[in-house]
C-alpha cells in the first residue's frame, strides 16, 4: 500500500515502511476520544494544502470503528481547512500525545455538516466534520519531546 515514491523511498533506505489498518480497534478509539487537540491536513481541488489546529473537550467522537466527527467550533471565520474539504474531500489527522510521546495518525475522507443530532456532542459547534477512516497507523515516536509540566514552587 502506498504510493510509488514511497516505495522508491522505502527501497533506497531499506525499510518495510508501517502496517496501516483501515478500522479503529476500541483501544485505538478511546485513545482518540481522550485527546484535547489534533491537527488536520486537508487541500482544494487544485492540491493547495492547509494544515490547522483543532482542540477542544471532547475533540473527536468516534460513532463506529469506521467513523468519527469533530466539531467546528467560531473561529477567525476563513473556513479554510472545511472549504478545501467542502472542494476535496481528503484528509489526515494527527494526533500526538505529548505526555507519552506517542502519535497517531488517520487518514480519510471527510464531509462537512449541518446536524442538530450531532452538533449536540460538541456544546457550542456551528457544524460538524465526519470522516471516513481509509488509514489508521500509529507513528514512529522517536523525536516527540516530553511534555514536563511544572507545578508551582519547582
Amino acid at each position: 500500500m502506498g504510493t510509488a515514491g514511497e516505495q522508491m523511498l522505502r527501497d533506497k533506505f531499506q525499510t518495510n515502511g508501517i502496517r496501516v489498518g483501515q478500522k479503529l480497534t476500541p483501544l485505538l478509539s478511546s485513545y482518540v476520544e481522550a485527546m484535547e487537540f489534533f491537527f488536520i491536513a486537508t487541500a482544494d481541488r487544485d492540491g493547495n494544502c492547509d494544515c490547522s489546529f483543532r482542540g477542544g473537550s471532547p475533540s473527536v467522537k468516534v460513532l463506529d470503528d469506521e467513523t468519527l466527527i469533530f466539531p467546528d467550533y467560531p473561529g477567525n471565520g476563513a473556513f479554510q481547512s472545511l472549504g478545501n474539504i467542502v472542494e476535496n474531500p481528503n484528509i489526515g489527522m494527527l494526533f500526538i500525545d505529548f505526555s507519552h510521546q506517542q502519535r497517531l495518525r488517520i487518514n480519510g475522507k471527510a464531509e462537512v455538516l449541518d446536524d442538530e443530532e450531532l452538533r449536540r456532542w460538541f456544546v457550542g459547534s456551528i457544524q460538524v466534520v465526519k470522516v471516513t477512516v481509509e488509514q489508521v497507523y500509529r507513528n514512529c515516536s522517536a523525536r516527540i519531546p516530553k511534555l514536563v509540566s511544572l507545578s508551582k514552587g519547582e
